[in-house]
């Protein structure tokens, strides 16, 4: 056990930025929420899983919706201590620990958040290792584990609790009910033991974001290359470097739709990125070469700052940086590209790991 102070908490968002792959909600937001409960609550407790007995109670806490809509309808700061609270009420069970279910943006901070509210620890675990956009997307859904019952929370205190057959109907029906609450809600979900945790979680997320967002810190203090930093810590690649030069973005069916075209610079002058987005950075394609392809990680990077930005952040003009990283391994199981390849997703290419795509790449 340790505990998260400011600095860790704002290593933890800049280093989940990058691993939510442009998804998770808005890093800034769920960091100054995170820092805020620290000072009005005190320091988090980190746990790891060696550390949450096997028959403990534990529940996720996270966002639900279009990051897009995050940024026009912020989090009022109580939606998931509302569900959790629901939550453990209609299961007669007392939560002994929170979890992010993803590595993204604010998604890494939302549990940071509740445990402060509800003085509760966080595990240093999620159900990705990445983000993605569905609720069975978590390697808690590959081992069998089912994410209801869940809560939705909104800012208005309105709850919903869902209870259904399978993860893919639950994500159907919040997916409805969130799009009532406005686009964007709160939520407690994938209740388990503490022994399902530590059998099919991705272990020690938190803190790997941590030592990414503290690689680009130092090196931007150092005044090295913060990329370069962050991709040795990542064991990533470089895919590209550019100006944005065009940006489709729409919300549609609960997610934040679009593409993305940039512009080459440097070593890439004279070729032309495209990524595809639902809610992260799904695809990335050079001059219609596939570079880097989902459940692979597709991280968009400020050029001048090193800091991760995410798919609704992405602006015209902006100089960024695309980099690669491998996937947690469970995803590349058949099992895992069954529900997280490109197929799945509608994109007709196959899966090829970006370690293979780089490999004997020359610039121009």
């Amino acid at each position: 056990m340790r505990l998260l102070g400011k600095q860790e908490i704002e290593d933890i968002a800049k280093g989940s930025t990058l691993l939510g792959a442009g998804g998770g909600g808005d890093p800034h937001i769920g960091m100054l929420m995170a820092i805020q409960a620290v000072e009005e609550y005190g320091p988090i407790q980190l746990l790891t899983v060696d550390e949450v007995p096997d028959d403990a109670f534990v529940v996720s806490s996270a966002g639900f919706g279009a990051p897009t809509i995050f940024v026009e309808k912020p989090f009022g700061g109580l939606e998931t201590k509302h569900a959790m609270t629901v939550l453990e009420q209609h299961m007669g069970k007392e939560v002994f620990a929170t979890f992010p279910i993803e590595a993204g943006g604010a998604n890494s901070m939302l549990p940071l958040v509740t445990a402060a509210q509800l003085g509760l620890p966080v595990v240093d675990v999620d159900g990705m290792g990445r983000a993605f956009p569905l609720l069975q997307l978590t390697s808690f859904y590959l081992d069998g584990l089912t994410a209801t019952p869940m809560v939705l929370a909104d800012e208005q205190a309105n709850t919903t609790l869902i209870d259904t057959v399978d993860t893919p109907w639950a994500e159907r029906i919040a997916r409805s009910v969130t799009i009532q609450l406005g686009g964007a809600a709160g939520c407690a979900v994938y209740p388990m033991t503490g022994k399902n945790l530590k059998e099919s979680g991705i272990l020690n997320v938190l803190t790997y974001a941590e030592e990414i967002g503290r690689a680009a810190r130092l090196a931007k203090e150092a005044n090295v290359d913060p990329v370069q930093e962050v991709l040795k810590v990542a064991n990533g690649f470089e895919l590209f470097r550019g100006k944005v030069v065009d940006v489709d973005r729409r919300t549609d069916d609960g997610w934040a739709k679009g593409a993305v075209k940039i512009e080459g610079l440097f070593g890439y002058q004279g070729q032309q990125m495209e990524l595809r987005v639902q809610n992260e950075n799904m695809l990335a394609k050079v001059d219609n070469r596939l570079v880097c392809v989902t459940p692979d990680l597709i991280s968009v990077i400020d050029a001048e700052t090193g800091v991760a930005i995410t798919t609704e952040g992405v602006r015209y003009g902006m100089r960024v940086v695309v980099v690669g990283i491998p996937c947690h391994p469970k995803w590349r199981t058949a099992k895992g590209l069954e529900i997280s390849g490109p197929d799945y997703f509608g994109y007709d290419v196959a899966y090829t790991p970006v370690e293979e795509l780089m490999k004997g790449r020359d610039l121009k």
